[in-house]
């Protein structure tokens, strides 16, 4: 571990390789929970260090899905390793205005729930910003919180984490370097990221408390966290970018001891990630020589086949150039890499070379297994491939691995409870039911009975979208994972039970193929945890011999796409194909007109998914590939 600890210990600029495009040191680990690890190691040790000392270590700390896996190391080093908190003085961020403290809501409940519960911390020494403090009491509350860090010394240590305004604790766009603790409007983009949590924007405070930037910059250290793929264009603009207040998260280029860790995710639009050649020689092997090369088109506005010696030394690729030799022969290499990953037989063409197709030939009729988180990201996600697999004669399965619940409103929950009862009038469950969802209070859990009838509505309307596409009712199989089962916004941890369920199903159906949701904007989301199962219950059954005919490909949901690059099979879909995606996905009633979890984009599903498979169209097209109406991409995954 204290290999690990120094690779984010901070380094001055000009000892560490990527100052080029780079203004503040950060590591890039391979997921959020080793990243997690490693933050809480330093803490930890921080902690005991101030203990040899006899001296108290004061941090400051955020809240957010960014931290939790941090706090969950530091509850198993107090619980397994006799870590103790007795000498930790804390002091929180920020807190939503107004909220009380009770609120499942507010950040006082989450640090306990989280942190303070669990581990051996004196009451007193926690301080969290009181989301109750009358108005009129606002600013001089404010001034006496930070005077009370004044009082410790300061901070020894701030955790961070960073919204996609470029927002940290809550100093939205526009905060002034010198800003003290206070009280300030949410931004809108804020408001909606925490929506969610909030069964809606409308439930979501339009204030809040927070500390400072010049609080934070006095601490004398400062780690940032930053997890998947929604982070990665404000973590390029704040790392590589100019100081500035439109990204307050800039501001800690000027602190002389900050680190962000990142996971591979959030990294993804770093000049060294994106584009490596811009900053070091390469070693230029196969896939970055697509990456490239798909990049450098891009750039130029030409086809894959117009690239010229001059285009390749005009953009920092010369070191390709005299590793390659001729540009005709790259870009040949790299236009048939594209084209072969385009079939129009996602599950392998019969009695066809298939040599270069992303998938075998035999056995002709394959038995294929698609794992949907929700029971609508199969047809928003991959609708198009899964009618196509279906009207090819393929045996495909569905596995919904959540119920969806909690995405069904109060009010469409209610519409059909009504609807039941005009027809059973003396059922008195049904009776409840409706009684239940119009006392219901919105931040408060749905109870099982409620759980259960927005379960089955969500299930209904997958079982029409799949009727409609053909595919058997014997073939469509919901887990139900535990984990998502809680009837809150915050599920559990996932559990060997899950993971059973999962890896049972694939040993049952012995596929030729299992399609997988590979979305990771969220790595503390479901489509993350769904994931995570699947890669559990691949390991386990990697033995069995089933499994060595077994192909992985991954999905990404309503909210991102693979770069070209990335994908190894591009199905095509016709204008027709596209509109019996559309259908598809209507019957997900539910999902329509004003949905729960909307995003921070405002369009419906359907609208995203076109959009998004018509855009991939457009760049193979621009690559010089044939112009489709729409594609949808995957990705293999190897194991």
């Amino acid at each position: 571990m204290q290999n690990k600890l120094s690779s984010i210990a901070y380094q001055p600029p000009g000892q560490f390789e990527e100052t080029r495009y780079e203004k503040i040191h950060n590591v890039i680990f391979d997921n959020s929970v080793e990243g997690s690890k490693v933050v809480a190691a330093e803490i930890a040790q921080l902690i005991r260090d101030k203990q040899n000392k006899n001296e108290r270590c004061v941090l400051g700390l955020a809240t957010g899905s960014s931290p939790i896996k941090v706090y969950e190391e530091l509850v198993r080093l107090h619980n397994e390793e006799g870590l103790s908190f007795q000498n930790v003085v804390t002091f929180n961020l920020d807190e939503y205005y107004p909220m009380p403290k009770e609120s499942i809501h507010s950040y006082h409940y989450f640090m306990h729930q989280h942190l303070f519960d669990h581990v051996d911390i004196k009451p007193e020494n926690i301080n969290i910003p009181d989301g109750t403090v009358p108005k009129s009491e606002l600013i001089n509350y404010c001034i006496a919180y930070d005077k009370k860090i004044e009082s410790y010394g300061g901070l020894d240590f701030q955790l961070l984490g960073i919204g996609r305004t470029g927002h940290i604790g809550f100093n939205e766009p526009g905060s002034h370097i010198n800003s003290g603790t206070r009280f300030i409007t949410l931004d809108p983009l804020t408001r909606t990221d925490a929506a969610p949590s909030f069964l809606g924007i409308e439930n979501v405070p339009r204030a809040a408390i927070t500390m400072g930037i010049k609080t934070i910059l006095q601490a004398k250290r400062i780690v940032l966290l930053a997890w998947g793929n929604s982070k990665a264009p404000i973590i390029k603009r704040t790392i590589e970018g100019d100081m500035t207040s439109d990204v307050p998260a800039t501001y800690l280029q000027k602190h002389p001891n900050t680190t962000f860790v990142l996971d591979e995710e959030a990294s993804m639009e770093l000049t060294r990630i994106k584009t490596p050649w811009l900053v070091k020689d390469c070693k230029w092997d196969k896939e970055l020589i697509k990456k490239s090369v798909v990049w450098l088109s891009q750039q130029t506005d030409k086809s894959v086949l117009k690239l010229t010696e001059k285009d390749y030394n005009a953009y920092g690729m010369s070191g390709l150039m005299a590793q390659e030799g001729d540009p005709y022969h790259i870009n040949i290499q790299v236009f048939n890499q594209i084209q072969h990953t385009i079939t129009g037989w996602p599950g392998g063409k019969p009695n066809a070379d298939d040599t270069y197709r992303p998938e075998r030939e035999k056995p002709h009729q394959k038995r294929v297994l698609i794992f949907s988180p929700h029971p609508d990201d199969d047809v928003i996600s991959m609708g198009g491939t899964l009618d196509r697999l279906v009207s090819q004669g393929h045996e495909v399965h569905i596995a919904y691995q959540t119920s969806g619940s909690i995405a069904v409103s109060d009010e469409q929950a209610l519409k059909f409870a009504e609807i039941i009862f005009k027809y059973q009038p003396e059922n008195k469950t049904v009776k409840k039911l409706i009684t239940d969802l119009q006392l219901k209070d919105k931040p408060f859990e749905d109870t099982i009975e409620i759980r259960r009838l927005k379960a089955d509505i969500r299930r209904h309307e997958a079982i029409a979208a799949l009727r409609y596409l053909g595919v058997p009712k014997e073939n469509i199989h919901f887990l139900d994972m535990p984990f998502y089962e809680t009837g809150a916004i915050k599920k559990k941890p996932l559990s060997q039970e899950d993971i059973d369920l999962v890896q049972d199903l694939i040993a049952q159906i012995k596929p030729h193929q299992i399609f997988a949701a590979g979305d990771l904007a969220d790595p503390h989301g479901t489509h993350k945890v769904c994931l995570d199962a699947i890669y559990a219950a691949i390991d386990n059954l990697k033995p069995e011999s089933f499994m060595n005919d077994c192909r992985v490909w991954l999905y990404r949901g309503a909210w991102h796409e693979w770069d070209v690059h990335q994908i190894d099979m591009a199905v095509p879909m016709s204008p027709d194909q596209v509109l019996r995606k559309r259908k598809a996905i209507f019957f997900h009633e539910t999902q329509k007109d004003g949905v729960m979890f909307q995003g921070n984009d405002p369009r419906e599903f359907w609208v995203r998914a076109e959009d998004r498979n018509r855009q991939t169209a457009i760049k193979y097209h621009k690559l010089g590939l044939a112009d489709y109406a729409a594609i949808e991409a995957f990705k293999r995954y190897y194991f």
